[in-house]
C-alpha cells in the first residue's frame, strides 16, 4: 500500500517539490535534499500508510517522525515497529472511543479540536510517559462539515487546552480544502497563520512553537506562510 508520510522541518527556499520527488535517490538522497532545502529549524512528518519496511528504510535515511491517520493501524505499527526510536503523530479525526488508544501510544496529536477530546487525553495519558503534544486543528476556510474548531473559539479552547496536566499545547493545525493559485493557497495559509501569532501573543505559552500546515500539494504556500511543519507523505512514497 503506498503511503501518506508526514514530515516537519522549518522550510525556507524555493524548489522543494523538485527534491521531494527525487525517489530514485532513495530515501537518504530525498533526506538529504529535504535538509538543504527546508533548513535547520523546522522537522519533517512523514505520513505513513506504509509498509513496515518503508518506514525502516525511512528510519535508516535519518527519519524519527511518523504520522498516521488512522488509530488503530497505528497502533498495529507502532507495536511491530517499537525496536525503533520513533515518534508518532496523529493527524487524524478522533472518536471518544479511542483517545485511550491515543493516549497511550502515541507522542503527538495534531488534531485536537473539542475540548471534551482534549481531556479525555489528559486524564488517559499513562503516568510513565512524558505529556502528550497537541495541536488545535482549527477549520480556517469555513467548510460546515470539515473537522476543526472555528477560529473565534481557538483563544478559548488553547486556554482550556493549555491547563490540562498531561498535555501540552505545541501549536495549532490546519488542513484547508484546495484553491486555484499560488498566492490564493498562501492567502488561505496566512489565516492560520494570523491565528497562530494571536493566540502566541495572548497566551505566552513557552512551548508555543508549531504551525502544521502544508501537505504534498500546497506545501510551498504553506511555508510561504510561515509553517513551521510539513506534512509530506505522496511526494515521497506515492499515492495509496
Amino acid at each position: 500500500m503506498q503511503g501518506q508520510g508526514l514530515a516537519a522541518f522549518t522550510v525556507k527556499g524555493q524548489g522543494l517539490r523538485s527534491r521531494l520527488q527525487g525517489q530514485g535517490a532513495g530515501f537518504s538522497g530525498v533526506r538529504t535534499q529535504l535538509e538543504c532545502g527546508l533548513g535547520a529549524q523546522g522537522s519533517l512528518l512523514l505520513l505513513q500508510d506504509l509498509f513496515f519496511q518503508h518506514v525502516r528504510q525511512a528510519h535508516a535515511a535519518g527519519q524519527t517522525a511518523f504520522g498516521e491517520n488512522y488509530i488503530q493501524e497505528a497502533v498495529d505499527k507502532i507495536t511491530a515497529l517499537h525496536d525503533l526510536p520513533l515518534q508518532w503523530h496523529c493527524i487524524g479525526p478522533i472518536q471518544s472511543n479511542k483517545t485511550r488508544l491515543v493516549a497511550e501510544h502515541f507522542d503527538w496529536v495534531h488534531s485536537v479540536d473539542r475540548l471534551k477530546i482534549a481531556q479525555r487525553l489528559s486524564d488517559q495519558r499513562p503516568g510513565h510517559l512524558p505529556p502528550l503534544q497537541v495541536c488545535l486543528q482549527v477549520n480556517t476556510d469555513g467548510g460546515p462539515t470539515k473537522s476543526g474548531a472555528q477560529p473565534g473559539d481557538v483563544l478559548a479552547l488553547a486556554r482550556a487546552v493549555a491547563s490540562l496536566p498531561r498535555l501540552v499545547l505545541r501549536g495549532l493545525m490546519t488542513i484547508p480544502d484546495p484553491v486555484e493559485g499560488f498566492e490564493a493557497e498562501v492567502a488561505l495559509h496566512r489565516r492560520a497563520a494570523d491565528l497562530f501569532e494571536q493566540v502566541r501573543r495572548e497566551l505566552a505559552l513557552p512551548q508555543f512553537d508549531t504551525l502544521s500546515m502544508g501537505m504534498t500539494a500546497d506545501l510551498e504556500a504553506a511555508i510561504a506562510a510561515g509553517s513551521t511543519l510539513v506534512r509530506v507523505g505522496t511526494a515521497i512514497f506515492g499515492k495509496r
